[in-house]
């Protein structure tokens, strides 16, 4: 299997990925379709990966101040636990991670993934707290 990940530069590209999210959030998860389409889209860098031609993964990311947010990581599941999320990720560290006012990376784990987080070198801060019925973590990772 080919993988590339790439910045979203194009309408085309940012639909796929919100294909993904919908697929992935919506469908899967149950997630209210108002919580998924939040508005800030428009406010956001978002990053893809293709599989042989077609996005099989996306996610988000907001800046502000010195922190990264990342945000709506997603996999379509035929492609789950194939480390394709971790490619995605390290490519998005490493992108990001040339900026140097980028002096941290924040998201808000589902408590099932934090291990995936916690093996790219993220800490889990805090107590659990429900985000659309499902239970998450905050976790940081510093420069």
């Amino acid at each position: 299997m080919q993988l590339k990940c790439f910045p979203v530069s194009n309408d085309e590209e940012m639909q796929a990925c919100i294909a993904v999210r919908q697929t992935v959030f919506i469908e899967e998860q149950q997630v209210p379709a108002e919580r998924e389409q939040d508005g800030l889209d428009e406010k956001s860098f978002h990053f893809g990966i293709y599989a042989d031609g077609r996005v099989i993964g996306t996610c988000r990311v907001r800046l502000a101040g010195s922190a990264a947010k990342i945000e709506r990581v997603a996999v379509l599941k035929e492609f789950r636990n194939k480390g394709i999320g971790g490619f995605l990720m390290r490519y998005i560290l490493q992108e990001l991670g040339r900026d140097t006012a980028i002096q941290l990376f924040k998201l808000s784990s589902q408590a099932q993934a934090i291990p995936f987080y916690e093996r790219l070198g993220f800490v889990k801060r805090g107590a659990e707290y429900m985000d659309a019925g499902i239970p998450h973590y905050d976790m940081v990772l510093e420069k």
